[in-house]
């Protein structure tokens, strides 16, 4: 089965590198109609559910919880901001901050994509259904963030803020290890 990367940005983003760009949807192809078959990696947009939502009316808060949805119907993962609403709305089980030695069909796991590369922090909940813990790869090592997605000056601690335009692209190699999880399972 191919793995679709689903709500992402094909123009800017890893996947479509990665999977190919058949595999991908985007704004151009309404992720929201992906009805199946393969497994999914999930990254609906995030202002209609995190810290700021309030300030955030230009995005389609109908996204996340069909996401939810099209992962639960088909397998694989969905990525989120630290703290998203969506898991309370969907009942999603909370985030665990290590790899759980067994667990259902459905668990969730926090991590930091700094991790992988990406220039902040960037604190994340991932959703995965039908992957067993055991089949996904290893976590690598902490990363230590050169930037910072916060603007005060006590969030800042020194670092320059990451541009909005660089704060939602997804790093290589956290694309690849998410794909990686979905092909093992």
């Amino acid at each position: 089965m191919n793995v679709q990367a689903l709500y992402v940005d094909p123009a800017r983003g890893p996947y479509a590198a990665l999977l190919g760009a058949e595999n991908c949807w985007g704004v151009e192809r309404d992720a929201k109609m992906y009805g199946g078959p393969g497994p999914v990696v999930a990254h609906p947009p995030c202002g209609p559910w995190g810290k700021l939502r309030w300030n955030c009316r230009h995005q389609d808060p109908t996204c996340g919880p069909v996401a939810v949805a099209q992962v639960r119907a088909y397998g694989g993962v969905l990525e989120h901001p630290d703290g998203s609403m969506l898991w309370r709305h969907c009942g999603l089980p909370r985030p665990s901050s290590s790899v759980p030695m067994i667990a259902g069909r459905e668990w969730s796991l926090a991590v930091d994509q700094c991790a992988w590369g990406h220039l902040a922090r960037k604190r994340t909940w991932l959703f995965f259904v039908g992957i067993s813990p055991a089949n996904i790869p290893p976590l690598p090592p902490p990363g230590v963030p050169t930037m910072t997605i916060g603007t005060s000056r006590n969030a800042r601690r020194g670092k320059k803020c990451l541009p909005k335009t660089l704060r939602h692209i997804t790093p290589p190699l956290f694309a690849e290890w998410l794909v990686r999880s979905l092909e093992a399972a």
